[in-house]
């Protein structure tokens, strides 16, 4: 039975024996008490943040009793002149409510667009009590000084946000309508909150949360990545709790069991209105947001795909008066035509000239889409539209080594959705490999193109191009979740090589968009590292974390060996399919 549906669980089965481990201090001055501020319009809450447009209430530390008994606190934002009748947005995390938060101001964001009266990634009060609504931001389980122990996601948390939402319905300022709303963190908890069907969540707005922890994150390909999340916990604060070690897990776990699919929420589940974004150019969470989108049960889904990262995006004055639209429709019943708004809008990443922004499709992926196999020929390390004729193979040390294999394009192409590979491979003096795909986009004169990113400067950017992996013993296909467009790969077993054998492998990528021009060239490499390197570094060391730089700390666990071997030809074809659409106007 998939834990998603037993009955409103408050800790994990003992079964599974899952770890936990100290959670971060609280920081000095974290408020605790019961109390109620108001904060006057005009108020500067960040130095050369937004002024506040309305007068505001802020309650803080609100007790919300859970189903177990457990105690957790809340905080909650009105516009002073409003007390009943007020839609809610939840945002559910584990940063802490303490607000200004930190940082302040979110990377990227420019000053002037955010109050600082806003949780980490969530929601700015400055622009939503302005327009009519209330905040709702909770310390989760074990967070600041609410009770339990702090999990990552699952069941336990899904249906905490269930037992919010329904507080929140209840109080005297509500109009009984809730939304959830945020980035990250706060995105990928939307997921399984609204699976658990709260009777009063109206709506749902995950900006860039990874969906199904294992296959797009912890265990990407079956090779684990703890790194990110193992250094997470020292910004989620917690009372003398603990917090659950996912990373452990994920080194522990290396297999699909039930304790990883007690993270993938029945997403067919989850038939409310959705507006869903995806950052188009970084990738934490591009390849589970997409999926996520894809199985949503909602009739009424909105998927937009920015050329910007989550922040900026999030707080872009334009942005933030379109998700307004689309709450006022479905929390204020307003009249307002977002019905008409395409439910796709996608952008064109153009690296090295001008993106294509919010160009409209019908549906995701793009139903005109026409998926062009790229063969692989290692005898000149190339990409053709024909099959080679000829037998080849191209080797590289599995620890350190890669290839290359590039493709001049005569005319221009877009391509936008879920690209794949399938390759002919063999491990010589090895019984196993890791293998790292990534696609990138050059000049004509094999130069690197890299998206335009304006905040460059003061946040950690990804490195351009679109990822993916796999350990080869774990390539056998999930059957019911792998389409003719995305190979799922279904984790459940090892499928050792033996000397000499030749395997096929089928490798998705993370979701990308390009416009390659005539004459520019696209690239895919092969390697037995993270040629990539990861979505967000870090650059401490391992206990003492922070944002920002690089360290080798944050790296996946590949266990290379031996030489890798890619072979082409009649009798084994390697590919690339990418996904071509029409080119934009």
């Amino acid at each position: 039975m998939n834990p998603q549906d037993t009955e409103r669980p408050s800790e994990y089965p003992a079964e599974w024996k899952v770890e936990f481990g100290p959670s971060a201090p609280l920081p000095e001055g974290y408020q605790v008490g019961r109390e109620t501020t108001r904060l006057e319009a005009g108020t500067v809450f960040i130095p050369g943040g937004k002024p506040l447009p309305c007068d505001v209430v802020w309650e803080r530390d609100i007790p919300v009793t859970l189903r177990d008994g457990v105690v957790i606190y809340t905080d909650v934002l009105r516009p002073a002149d409003q007390d009943d009748n007020l839609p809610a947005l939840v945002n559910w995390s584990p940063y802490g409510k303490s607000l200004p938060a930190f940082p302040d101001v979110p990377w990227g964001v420019p000053r002037e667009n955010f109050s600082g009266l806003g949780k980490f990634e969530g929601a700015d009060a400055a622009f939503w009590l302005d327009h009519g609504y209330a905040l709702v931001n909770p310390d989760a389980r074990g967070v600041g000084k609410s009770g339990g122990d702090i999990h990552y996601w699952g069941s336990v948390e899904s249906h905490d946000g269930y037992d919010v939402v329904e507080w929140a319905a209840e109080q005297p300022w509500s109009n009984g309508k809730i939304a959830l709303y945020g980035a990250s963190w706060l995105a990928i908890s939307q997921w399984g909150i609204a699976a658990t069907q709260p009777p009063h969540l109206a709506a749902i707005a995950p900006w860039n949360g990874l969906y199904d922890a294992y296959r797009s994150h912890m265990l990407w390909g079956g090779i684990p990545d703890p790194g990110f999340f193992g250094h997470l916990p020292f910004m989620i604060p917690g009372h003398p709790s603990s917090m659950e070690r996912i990373s452990d897990m994920s080194l522990r776990e290396p297999l699909m069991n039930e304790y990883w699919e007690d993270k993938i929420p029945d997403l067919t589940k989850v038939t409310i209105p959705a507006y869903v974004v995806m950052d188009g150019v970084t990738g934490l969470h591009s390849f589970g947001v997409s999926e996520a989108f894809r199985r949503l049960g909602s009739a009424e889904k909105w998927f937009r795909i920015n050329n910007t990262h989550e922040w900026n995006d999030q707080y872009d004055p334009y942005y933030q008066n379109d998700v307004l639209r689309f709450f006022d429709r479905y929390l204020k019943d307003v009249d307002n035509g977002w019905e008409a708004t395409p439910r796709v809008r996608a952008s064109i990443i153009n690296a090295g000239g001008t993106d294509f922004v919010d160009v409209p499709f019908t549906q995701w992926p793009v139903p005109e889409t026409r998926y062009q196999e790229l063969y692989l020929d290692a005898q000149d390390h190339s990409l053709s539209t024909t099959p080679p004729v000829e037998i080849s193979s191209a080797t590289y040390p599995g620890a350190d080594g890669a290839v290359a294999f590039t493709i001049k394009f005569d005319h221009d192409t877009t391509l936008l959705g879920y690209m794949s590979a399938r390759l002919w491979v063999e491990a010589q003096g090895a019984d196993d490999m890791d293998l790292f795909l990534l696609v990138e986009k050059l000049d004509a004169d094999g130069n690197l193109l890299a998206p335009h990113r304006e905040f460059a400067d003061t946040y950690p950017i990804s490195p351009p191009g679109a990822p993916g992996r796999l350990r080869v013993s774990l390539r056998e296909l999930d059957a019911e979740l792998s389409t003719d467009f995305v190979p799922v790969q279904a984790f459940r077993r090892h499928r050792k090589l033996a000397p000499g054998e030749i395997v096929p492998v089928d490798i998705g990528f993370t979701p990308r968009s390009y416009f390659v021009e005539a004459g520019q060239q696209l690239r895919l490499t092969v390697a037995g590292y993270n040629v990539r390197g990861t979505g967000v570094e870090v650059d401490a060391p391992q206990d003492e974390p922070v944002l920002g730089g690089r360290a080798s700390a944050v790296t996946p666990r590949a266990e290379n060996s031996g030489n890798h071997v890619i072979h082409t030809g009649p009798d084994h074809v390697s590919y690339l399919k990418v996904p071509v659409v029409a080119n934009p106007h």
